[in-house]
């Protein structure tokens, strides 16, 4: 009962203190429409002036280039929600990725014992890490900063900081192939229905005890718009070569850590702890366990994003990863999770992802030296934080 009070004190406001758009689009809804509204703005904005931005093969590669920040992003949405941050992670690729390409070339193991010890290491060096956090109570700032600066440098005494080459095929094929168009339009039908059984299912849950429920034609024009960018996304994809096996990829992670997040016992004690620590430890949730095990996932997708970065450079290298931490916490920040703790999705950071490298991908088509890339980005990156801190100080009064 006391998590109960605690989650309702520190959570969504009342009610009876929403907006009427609020209570028909649903609370977590409204940040989500309102990035696909600026994402789409910045689209239109660089179709303007460029052209070439719009084009199907230009947004296959947006979508490929977006594929390891995204990766990442989903990781620190759980990290940043419990009340944490992960400084390593960008070092945590350069560093998984270099024994990917070590165990493929200089030892010639098979692909998959090479992704298998990929992802070995990168759960270790996050449980690692999760142990000092939680066990150890040191800040996770300095903890994660000082593995950033350890991974670096031991990716750089390993490889004596030269590039390593990876020919395996199998590895080749993760980072760079193309579904078929057939199996694009397949994926778009399962998702469209997926779409239309998940809204309806929730209808009747809430029907069942009674709660709240947004009138029928908001639900169905909700689905639609939905189902509508699914069969235009599958369109663009399957106009040049088909769905790109990165976006695959962060498609699965992002359902499974949706799941996660929302639908277990695990995801909820994560926001009741970054919410207020003191009432979850109260409510008996084990913490220190909680703590290291989100940075287990968090170093688990780090080595799964070092494998499709270096099989799509087809090489390791000593820069590999470099500030792809900073890109994973802007992500997410922009797609709505809190630095306070307590408040993200998994959602809200795939789109944050989309819009950091839209402005990237944007800019580099329009010619821009790389410097206002840095400064639009830590622009809006203040701007989303400044946001989010005014909207709970709206709050808290």
């Amino acid at each position: 009962m006391q998590l109960q009070k605690e989650l309702q004190e520190h959570g969504a406001a009342p009610a009876a203190a929403q907006s009427r758009f609020s209570v028909l689009f649903g609370k977590m809804d409204v940040r989500a429409y309102t990035m696909v509204g600026a994402l789409i703005l910045i689209w239109v904005l660089f179709g303007i002036l460029n052209p070439t931005f719009l084009t199907s093969r230009n947004l296959s590669n947006l979508f490929t280039q977006m594929s390891v920040t995204s990766i990442l992003a989903i990781g620190m949405v759980l990290v940043i929600v419990a009340g944490h941050i992960d400084l390593s992670v960008g070092s945590i690729v350069g560093l998984t990725g270099g024994m990917a390409a070590i165990l493929s070339n200089w030892l010639e193991l098979p692909a998959i014992v090479v992704i298998l010890g990929t992802l070995a290491a990168g759960a270790v060096l996050g449980l690692l890490q999760g142990w000092l956090v939680a066990y150890k109570m040191i800040p996770a700032f300095i903890v994660t900063l000082g593995g950033m600066m350890v991974f670096r440098g031991v990716l750089m005494g390993v490889t004596e900081s030269m590039t390593i080459p990876v020919s395996d095929p199998v590895l080749a094929l993760l980072g760079n192939a193309y579904f078929a168009r057939g199996f694009g339009i397949i994926l778009g039908i399962v998702a469209v229905g997926f779409l239309f059984w998940s809204t309806f299912n929730k209808r009747r849950s809430r029907k069942k005890y009674d709660f709240a429920i947004a009138p029928l034609s908001i639900d169905i024009f909700k689905v639609a718009g939905l189902s509508l960018l699914v069969a235009v996304f599958v369109a663009v994809m399957n106009n040049y070569k088909g769905i790109p096996f990165p976006i695959i990829f962060v498609i699965v992670l992002a359902a499974i850590f949706y799941f996660i997040s929302t639908k277990t016992t695990f995801g909820r004690h994560i926001y009741a702890i970054g919410g207020n620590i003191e009432a979850a430890r109260l409510s008996g949730i084990n913490i220190k366990r909680k703590t290291m095990l989100i940075f287990v996932l968090s170093g688990l997708l780090g080595s799964i994003a070092a494998i499709v970065l270096t099989s799509r450079l087809a090489s390791a290298t000593i820069t590999a990863g470099n500030m792809a931490e900073m890109d994973a916490i802007a992500a997410c920040v922009i797609g709505g999770t809190s630095l306070m703790g307590g408040a993200g999705t998994v959602i809200g950071a795939i789109i944050g992802a989309l819009v950091m490298t839209s402005l990237d991908n944007g800019m580099s088509l329009m010619g821009l030296e790389s410097f206002w890339q840095y400064v639009v980005k830590g622009s809006i990156l203040v701007i989303a934080v400044w946001l989010d801190i005014s909207n709970r100080s709206k709050g808290v009064k």
